[in-house]
């Protein structure tokens, strides 16, 4: 069992307190379900960037899988790992996709469970998705250290297979922060040509703008397999519903981290 490693930080301990702050994100959103592919989602505290998610899991079909990419903040584990534990929040338990899991033994993905233990960018994602869907779902956690080019196109590529082959309803959501302490206004300018990048599912010039920005965008290899993954799967066309930064709440404008909710349809 994955045990919650940041409850009581990033969002609510317990549960009515997580039910509660989980409906203020979705406060003025209308559910409206959409042919969601993939998507890009925040990964910060609720407080911060919750309304932004929230835009993404408004939009969200009900799936079979919810494939979730994030980055390895902390350093363990193997450079891209699979977990196949059952996940613990305050809302419940949810069970991993086995069969999806399993596909990747002997890939460049491991079963590998330490480089899931501490990180956040997978475990904040999962009350949104326990509270806009009642019925059961299964995840498929995927967390990346090595977040090079060739890397998140090639586990990108190999998840689009497995789930084509599978015939199963999933769904591929990224977990990135944008720029991350810099000035409002620069945050925007450069968070504004990686994402524009992202639209036009230009994986190489994502890259190119992220080393020519020296950008600071956490979850740039998820975003890179989640669109390789939308693609192949007949993904064409992305949208930006939202970006706001932490300083629309905190008020601090001159040390910000950039979010956005992007869907691929």
């Amino acid at each position: 069992m994955r045990q919650p490693a940041v409850a009581g930080q990033f969002y609510p301990l317990r549960c009515e307190s997580l039910e509660k702050e989980l409906k203020k994100c979705f406060e003025g959103l209308e559910i409206q379900e959409r042919q969601v592919l993939g998507a890009v989602c925040p990964h910060a505290g609720y407080i911060y960037s919750g309304k932004v998610a929230a835009h993404v899991y408004a939009t969200l079909p009900e799936a079979d899988t919810y494939v979730l990419f994030g980055p390895n903040h902390t350093g363990y584990g193997s450079p891209v790992s699979v977990s196949r534990e059952t996940w613990k929040t305050p809302l419940g338990n949810v069970e991993v996709d086995l069969e999806l899991a399993n596909g990747f033994l002997g890939s460049i993905v491991d079963a590998d469970e330490l480089g899931h233990r501490y990180e956040h960018s997978i475990e904040v994602q999962l009350p949104f998705l326990q509270y806009r869907f009642d019925r059961d779902f299964k995840i498929l956690p995927i967390c990346m250290g090595m977040q090079d080019e060739e890397t998140a196109v090639e586990v990108g590529n190999l998840l689009a297979d497995l789930i084509s082959e599978s015939g199963k309803r999933a769904v591929i959501i990224a977990s990135s922060d944008f720029t991350h302490y810099e000035t409002a206004e620069r945050a925007k300018e450069i968070d504004s040509e990686v994402i524009d990048a992202v639209l036009n599912f230009n994986v190489s010039g994502m890259y190119d703008s992220l080393y020519r920005r020296n950008a600071t965008v956490c979850g740039y290899g998820p975003i890179a397999a989640m669109l390789s993954a939308s693609q192949k799967l007949g993904g064409s066309r992305a949208t930006l519903l939202k970006y706001a930064n932490s300083g629309d709440v905190s008020g601090d404008k001159n040390a910000v981290v950039g979010y956005a909710a992007i869907i691929v349809e």
